[in-house]
């Protein structure tokens, strides 16, 4: 474990909907943090609304890192996307700052938080895969990952070929499922405290309905019409995000815009179940209520304990 810093690195974690990043505002407030986005579709400018990217308004004078790097044309990893939070958090804790890691996928977050390396690659391997994948289409990829490897396919969506490619890649590799190859639960940093914030199923299906109405009122297809002209539809990885890649289908006369909406519905529900699911299999979380009154003083308890 990496050593040298008192300064405790917080992960605030659970579903999408849930109310992290509010919850990741609220901890910076009250103990002198920062906080360090590990959504991976909010690295790139523009994506807003479908982002639920929080406004400068919602912030609330707290720095946030890691938002609005890149064009969406630019393809993205998770081993960059480690290396840019490690720095980020590094930054914190050499200034004294908590550093509060909020949002993304289990393995962002596990990327970040746990000793983590990532497997090699195969260039013949990788551009087999990748031609199947504009033949047959990631739905196609994915539901043979689901064979091969149901835990992988229930933290990758069904919608991102290029993590379903890297996926099979490294079970043809290695003959072994992809999370075979994850390492076990050991931390990078020497305090570490995560927060999970726990709601029902019913609840969360709810709030996700109306988050996505909400991103519709909001202008979320005039946001992808705006990028698609910057160049969305050849991202290799914006293209992909949930609601970007509905609303592209739309755009493109592939569907209806009520088929687009109810799919974005659909698959994120469905991504946020398998959130769940994997956060709520790392013993290491401390989890409270979505909408107890005092979630921040309970959250603060996890803390005062590292």
């Amino acid at each position: 474990m990496q050593s040298g810093s008192r300064t405790p690195v917080v992960a605030v974690v659970g579903p999408t909907a849930a109310g992290k990043s509010d919850l990741a505002v609220d901890l910076a407030l009250r103990l002198g943090g920062e906080v360090v986005n590990a959504d991976s579709m909010q690295l790139y400018r523009g994506m807003d609304i479908g982002t639920a990217k929080l406004t400068l308004a919602e912030r609330r004078g707290v720095p946030h890192h890691l938002l609005d790097l890149y064009d969406v044309t630019r393809p993205s990893t998770v081993a960059e996307f480690q290396r840019l939070a490690r720095e980020a958090i590094d930054d914190c804790r050499a200034r004294g700052v908590t550093p509060i890691l909020a949002g993304g996928s289990a393995l962002y977050v596990r990327a970040v938080l746990d000793r983590f390396e990532f497997p090699g690659t195969d260039p013949e391997v990788r551009a087999r895969l990748e031609a199947e994948l504009t033949t047959v289409g990631a739905a196609a990829l994915h539901e043979r990952l689901a064979g091969r490897d149901p835990a992988a396919a229930a933290a990758i969506l069904p919608t991102n070929g290029r993590r379903v490619v890297r996926a099979l890649e490294v079970i043809e590799l290695t003959g072994r499922p992809f999370t075979a190859t994850l390492p076990p639960r050991e931390y990078h940093y020497d305090d570490v405290v995560q927060i999970g914030l726990d709601l029902p199923r019913d609840v969360l299906d709810e709030r996700i309905e109306l988050r996505v109405d909400r991103m519709w009122e909001q202008g979320l297809v005039d946001e992808v019409r705006g990028l698609e002209a910057r160049g969305l539809r050849e991202g290799p990885t914006a293209s992909r995000a949930l609601g970007y890649a509905q609303v592209l289908a739309f755009l493109a006369g592939e569907a209806t815009e009520q088929a687009a909406r109810d799919e974005t519905v659909q698959l994120t529900r469905r991504f946020a179940r398998r959130q769940h699911a994997w956060f709520g299999k790392d013993d290491r979380v401390g989890w409270v209520p979505f909408d107890a009154d005092d979630r921040l003083e309970r959250a603060l308890t996890y803390h005062r304990r590292s």
